[in-house]
């Protein structure tokens, strides 16, 4: 019985250390030090919504890729700038920030709270 416990355990602090190690070289900013990023021509700004809510609203400058054709689009982007990623809430650019850094990105940043943080 002891054995299950360990096992249990064992599973636990694997657990923990995956979903923290998820997002190792991941930067997070927020919608306030956005802003000031958005003025650097050098940085690469993608929004992972659908086209709809793209449509509905977005931050000038930011290009549309949805989340489910990041994977195929990525190749538009150039691993050497910085690419800065927005959604609704802040976690389909957590997914996407993810997706660029497995795809060799290594300047990826997410925006946290998404454009319900934007005003």
């Amino acid at each position: 019985m002891e054995y299950i416990n360990y096992i249990l355990m064992a599973f636990l602090a694997f657990f923990i250390i995956q979903r923290v190690m998820r997002g190792k070289g991941i930067k997070q900013i927020s919608t306030a030090e956005l802003k000031s990023e958005l003025k650097d021509s050098a940085k690469q700004f993608i929004d992972v919504r659908t086209p709809g809510e793209f449509r509905g609203n977005h931050i000038r400058g930011f290009k549309n890729i949805p989340l489910h054709q990041l994977s195929n689009k990525a190749q538009q982007l150039s691993k050497e700038k910085e690419v800065i990623v927005i959604c609704q809430s802040g976690m389909r650019s957590q997914k996407a920030s993810k997706i660029l850094r497995k795809q060799g990105f290594t300047k990826v940043t997410n925006v946290k709270g998404g454009m319900s943080a934007w005003s």
